[in-house]
């Protein structure tokens, strides 16, 4: 009964998909039927290509040069420094780049693209697959050092207990969601995301993305303590991570107080730019926080940053640039991942929303972009990885219009949202 009972909660929380109309019968679905394929024979070769080894990848090596950095993030070259963390050796470039462990905090990505091609498809060797990633990362279950825990262990062991659930998988995201929870703190009402840098306690926007463990273990243990701290993070950072226009700063750090020492960016263009992922994980964690909440605060800003968004693109296809005030020109490298964790919150955000059909249709349109020549791989390329133009961080010269294992995870998760909306198996397509 307790499982029956989980099952439907999980139902509701991972999808809440029932707002939008069914599948129209003359609908063409042969793009999302390619971009499954693809998807889906992309994985496999990686799969074989990495064998039994220990390895989960992550992006493609790309360099930096420092004069298209200046240009990008519009500096002087004379004083901005070059203090970039990563440097690949030229004989690296091009290759796939690999996690530097199992807790690196991509980690938990590939195994949960995995977890989703299962899903859309039903092919027992993938899952096979997804089991013996989602392995890897058994230590983490022990690690303290970051709230990334959620990305790492949700996506992997969440989905996981989801498609194919056990005793051992369910302890595990319990001790991996308490050692989130020890990073709360009560002063400041909110979760630490770093523990490193110049910062006191820094609290970056992605951690929204981490609240989505903390409601799994709350449905999972039928225990509230879990949800109750999601959502006064949540509170807190709505209060002070957001300017006028509902556009997010990257970096909020805080006095032991619980007053604001900073604001700044890490890995956007400056201080005060809309980075394109960080309006993403915005839009997508208040969408979580309506769903286990219900309180419409959560959905106003959520449907305020979809308005943001959609008012600032610069790009004919909806595929954001890196960041929404960097220099339209054409050198200026895009963020598939952006995109792609967009279109899938705006699928649930639709429906949540009484304009959910406006969501729900950018949503598609992102999709099929992301699904079209321009950014979905061709099968044997790409060192196997689905999505091609992502942008992890330009100021650190750190992946830089390459594919990512992150923007692989959430496009996957898109197309298994769209999917379930519009009613569509993929057996029909």
């Amino acid at each position: 009964m307790k499982k029956i009972l989980l099952l439907c909660c999980m139902v509701t929380m991972l999808l809440g998909l029932s707002g939008c109309s069914p599948s129209q019968p003359n609908e063409d679905y042969g793009w999302l039927k390619n971009a499954i394929d693809t998807s889906v024979r992309q994985l496999e070769e990686t799969v074989t290509d990495v064998g039994d080894s220990v390895l989960l990848p992550r992006s493609i090596w790309t360099g930096y040069d420092m004069d298209f950095l200046c240009r990008q993030l519009q500096r002087n070259p004379a004083t901005f420094k070059d203090s970039l963390r990563i440097k690949p050796v030229k004989d690296a470039l091009g290759t796939r780049r690999y996690c530097t462990s199992v807790y690196d905090w991509t980690s938990g990505f590939f195994p949960g693209s995995l977890w989703y091609a299962y899903q859309l498809t039903g092919i027992e060797d993938l899952k096979n697959d997804a089991v013996k990633f989602t392995n890897y990362l058994y230590p983490v279950r022990d690690y303290k050092g970051t709230h990334d825990v959620g990305f790492m262990m949700n996506c992997s062991y969440g989905n996981a207990y989801r498609l194919a659930p056990a005793d051992s998988i369910r302890q595990i995201l319990v001790q991996t969601a308490d050692n989130l929870c020890n990073r709360f703190n009560p002063n400041i009402n909110s979760i630490r995301s770093w523990d490193f840098g110049k910062w006191n306690f820094p609290v970056i926007i992605d951690n929204m993305m981490n609240l989505d463990l903390l409601f799994y273990v709350s449905h999972l243990t039928n225990d509230s303590k879990y949800k109750e701290i999601a959502l006064k993070h949540a509170e807190t950072t709505l209060r002070n991570h957001f300017r006028e226009d509902h556009s997010s700063y990257h970096v909020v750090s805080y006095n032991n107080d619980g007053s604001v020492e900073s604001k700044c960016t890490h890995q956007g263009k400056n201080n005060e730019s809309s980075w394109a992922r960080g309006q993403a994980w915005g839009i997508y964690g208040y969408t979580s926080c309506y769903r286990e909440s219900r309180n419409v605060v959560f959905l106003q800003q959520a449907e305020n940053i979809a308005a943001l968004i959609m008012a600032r693109v610069k790009t004919g296809d909806a595929i954001p640039l890196w960041d929404y005030d960097a220099p339209d020109t054409a050198e200026t490298p895009r963020d598939a991942s952006a995109a792609a964790i967009t279109a899938s919150a705006l699928i649930e955000l639709s429906t949540w929303a009484k304009d959910g059909q406006m969501y729900f249709d950018y949503a598609e349109k992102l999709l099929k972009s992301l699904s079209s020549d321009a950014y979905l791989a061709k099968v044997g390329t790409n060192q196997g990885f689905i999505l091609m133009h992502s942008t992890g961080s330009l100021p650190n010269g750190s992946e830089i219009d390459t594919p990512i294992n992150y923007a692989d995870y959430y496009y996957l998760e898109a197309l298994s949202r769209y999917m379930q909306v519009k009613g569509l198996d993929y057996k029909s397509l």
